[in-house]
């Protein structure tokens, strides 16, 4: 067996390492990935809250529908604007902060200063609109038909 006999800057020849270049190309890459990543993850999750709120809203609708069929029991939904809560029974939605809400609704079945959406045994409701707007001024105005209380949607933008 021979020794080796060749050194390098005190170094073994087969050691090798990362030089300063290197590791700042690599600092920088990971630098312009986050970058880039960063925002798009935040409008990512800004875009999943919006989604679920309007679920949720949709999702208590329908529930108060069934609720007055299946029950026999006219069930109100009530929307407090300024809160961004809507409640039906003992089951309350609050939407995000950010986010706003308008209801339009029939001013015989309203109290307390809150909307009420009510839904009627024979299917029938109310009626009204409920828009929840982003922060950037684009939302969805959800619809309860007044004659059979079905619940659709429709997204706008503002202007």
């Amino acid at each position: 067996m021979k020794a080796p006999t060749s050194l390098q800057a005190g170094r073994c020849a087969g050691d090798r390492g990362f030089t300063i270049v290197e590791l700042l190309a690599a600092i920088t890459i990971v630098g312009l990935l986050l970058a880039v990543a960063v925002p798009a993850s935040m409008r990512f999750y800004d875009s999943i809250k919006y989604r679920q709120s309007v679920r949720d809203v949709i999702t208590l609708l329908g529930g108060a529908r069934y609720q007055a069929v299946n029950t026999g029991k006219a069930q109100d939904v009530m929307i407090d604007t300024q809160t961004r809560k809507l409640r039906l029974n003992k089951d309350v939605r609050t939407l995000p902060e950010g986010f706003n809400l308008v209801a339009r609704t029939a001013r015989e079945v309203n109290r307390d200063n809150k909307g009420v959406i009510r839904f009627y045994p024979e299917g029938g409701s109310s009626g009204g609109d409920i828009n929840i707007e982003r922060p950037d001024g684009g939302g969805v105005t959800i619809s309860v038909d007044w004659l059979v209380g079905s619940v659709s949607q429709k997204p706008y933008a503002l202007d």
